[in-house]
């Protein structure tokens, strides 16, 4: 009843209120890149900076924000200054690296590959006789395969953790607009390590200077494996990273020429990594000289790095990207050029830039005022942080719903990371925003964690496996693709021989799930211990007028029209048959989540 009532709702008003999504009338405040007066300075406009900076806020942290000055307020969330420093918890790893899987293999077959040649690889050695002597190490291979995979989503979830309780909120958007810019995926990468340490970058440097983040990001093992930097050697230069650093990380199309991707790659040849630091592997280096940009020298990657950044294209470049994250699509080429000058100025400071556009009229006018579609990662946290919640909960699963609503963290679907904007919104995303509200009011009891349940990789393949060697077959009659079940099988399997082979990639595949699950800690399952009853009271709300007002105002970036709101209102009369809130109070719970559902349901909320 409830998630038809999504359906209802969400498609609905999808139609009916599509203009929200438009630029409103334009404003005197709009491309004024001069900061706000303190006497415009008020409740809506703090609300908006906290919004932008981070991934909502309480009323209790708007109060505190609406009562500083702009530049008080800009300080305290750019610069953090009168905010504790409260060390973060470390990632706790599971501990399931061990040494000899480092360097992994590219691929199944070139670890088979290396076993024939040493008789070892992954640190497991190859069987001197008898059946599948290999299968050992293909297990190997498809447990880290696994393992990885299952410990990037705990490195997510103690990041979402950071997102909704870090009193920096800012530390953690800026990381979250660097992953989306530098975007590697976890799949190509296969190690966690590098992953994480590549987030620890994003969060402490990424409010800094962009030529420290931008040689880290170059210098980094994620980056490195991302882009292929092992088969960028010295005599067959790959241009992968020399090519994306150009068009996508610093000066946009058009400002280069192949040629100049071509020398950028002889100057970043023989970068490498072992384990997890970088190094220059010196004999597999290009030391001859280089023409790159109109520049001529024996450059190396950081001086290549240097004359991108003295290339006119790449402030606006960039200073325009971080814009459109944080204020709005719709920017002109005279606005582009301003933020660029702004970003070249600061010597390419990121805090400093947005210190400049945070205390800016144009941040404040009424194109840039709730007019952002929130990205799915921010639609989560904000949700739960105006909840008031102090973590975030293991169901509905955050890996899962973000991906369903297109954005899965360490899974960017290309190197150009995630598009922004209307591309977040269908309406079937849009259903989907209102089933995520739904799962947290009401939570869904047929949710399986795929961390212990691994149906998304191997999936049916996996679990006909284990039910068959569970029914008594063998690994050569377990494995086969297709096979009729029942008691022919079951004979077949008792008088056959097992087939001589070196190894079974099918069973490896449900071997490495079961060795990865046995060692990953498990995700934290609570679901989110909701009391809308306790909100209402505290805040002594008498009327359903009182608390769809109160709900508005806490959880939408735009107000209700006034015939939405009666309709609220009404609906929330009626599931309670009274307009007397307090005398509902021992009931009150359930008609609370369902109101609250469809108001995070709306458009509206999805703008912030």
């Amino acid at each position: 009843m409830i998630r038809r009532l999504s359906v209802f709702v969400c498609v609905a008003l999808f139609s009916s209120h599509c203009v929200l999504f438009a630029a409103t009338e334009s404003s005197t405040r709009r491309n004024d890149l001069t900061p706000i007066a303190a006497n415009e300075w008020n409740r809506t406009l703090a609300t908006h900076l906290l919004e932008r900076t981070g991934f909502g806020a309480t009323p209790e942290e708007i109060e505190l924000v609406s009562k500083l000055s702009p530049e008080q307020a800009v300080h305290r969330l750019v610069r953090f200054e009168g905010i504790e420093n409260v060390p973060q918890k470390p990632f706790d790893h599971s501990g399931i690296f061990k040494t000899g899987l480092d360097p992994f293999p590219s691929s199944r077959p070139a670890t088979t590959k290396l076993a024939e040649l040493q008789g070892e690889a992954l640190g497991v050695k190859v069987k001197e006789s008898g059946n599948r002597p290999m299968q050992a190490v293909v297990n190997e291979f498809f447990y880290w395969l696994r393992a990885s995979r299952l410990e990037t989503d705990r490195v997510v979830y103690w990041w979402a953790n950071r997102m909704i309780s870090s009193p920096r909120a800012l530390e953690e958007k800026m990381a979250l607009f660097w992953h989306g810019h530098f975007a590697t995926n976890e799949d190509k990468v296969r190690d966690y390590r590098k992953m994480l340490k590549q987030l620890n970058l994003f969060q402490s440097a990424g409010l800094g200077h962009f030529r420290s983040l931008m040689v880290g990001v170059a210098q980094d093992p994620a980056m490195l494996t991302f882009l292929d930097a092992g088969v960028n050697i010295k005599g067959a230069p790959n241009e992968n990273f020399a090519r994306e650093i150009m068009e996508l990380f610093t000066m946009g199309v058009g400002n280069y020429s192949e040629q100049d991707i071509r020398e950028a790659a002889r100057a970043f040849t023989g970068w490498n990594y072992a384990g997890l630091e970088f190094k220059v592997n010196v004999d597999q280096h290009d030391a001859q000289e280089k023409e790159f940009l109109g520049h001529k020298g024996n450059f190396d990657g950081v001086e290549i790095i240097d004359i991108i950044l003295d290339h006119p294209a790449t402030p606006e470049f960039l200073a325009t990207k971080i814009y459109r994250f944080f204020v709005r699509e719709d920017i002109d080429a005279e606005l582009q050029s301003k933020l660029g000058r702004v970003l070249k100025g600061s010597n390419y400071n990121v805090a400093a830039f947005l210190e400049t556009i945070f205390l800016s009229r144009d941040f404040y006018a009424q194109e840039s005022v709730a007019t952002r579609i929130k990205s799915p990662v921010e639609l989560l946290v904000s949700t739960y942080r105006k909840l008031g919640l102090k973590q975030i909960p293991g169901a509905p699963d955050f890996n899962m719903q973000t991906e369903a609503l297109g954005q899965r963290l360490m899974h960017p679907p290309t190197v150009a990371g995630w598009a922004q904007g209307r591309s977040w919104i269908t309406p079937g995303l849009l259903l989907e925003r209102g089933n995520f509200a739904l799962d947290v009011m009401f939570s869904d009891l047929s949710f399986i964690p795929l961390d212990r349940y691994p149906q998304y990789a191997g999936g049916a393949e996996t679990l006909t496996v284990d039910a068959r060697i569970r029914a008594g077959l063998d690994i050569t009659s377990a494995t086969k693709p297709s096979q009729t079940e029942g008691g022919d099988m079951m004979a077949m399997s008792n008088t056959m021989a097992d087939r001589d082979e070196a190894f079974n990639t099918r069973f490896a595949s449900y071997r490495g799930w079961q060795m990865a699950i046995e060692k990953v800690k498990p995700i934290d399952r609570s679901i989110a211990a909701l009391d809308l009853t306790k909100m209402v009271m505290d805040a002594r709300l008498a009327t359903p007028d009182a608390v769809v007002n109160y709900f508005a105002e806490r959880f939408l970036a735009l107000p209700l029209d006034e015939v939405t709101h009666a309709q609220l209102a009404k609906f929330l009369h009626n599931e309670l048959g009274t307009d007397n809130v307090p005398a509902a109070e021992t009931y009150l719970e359930d008609p609370l989540r369902a109101l609250l559902h469809i108001i995070l349901s709306r458009p509206e909320y999805q703008l912030g």
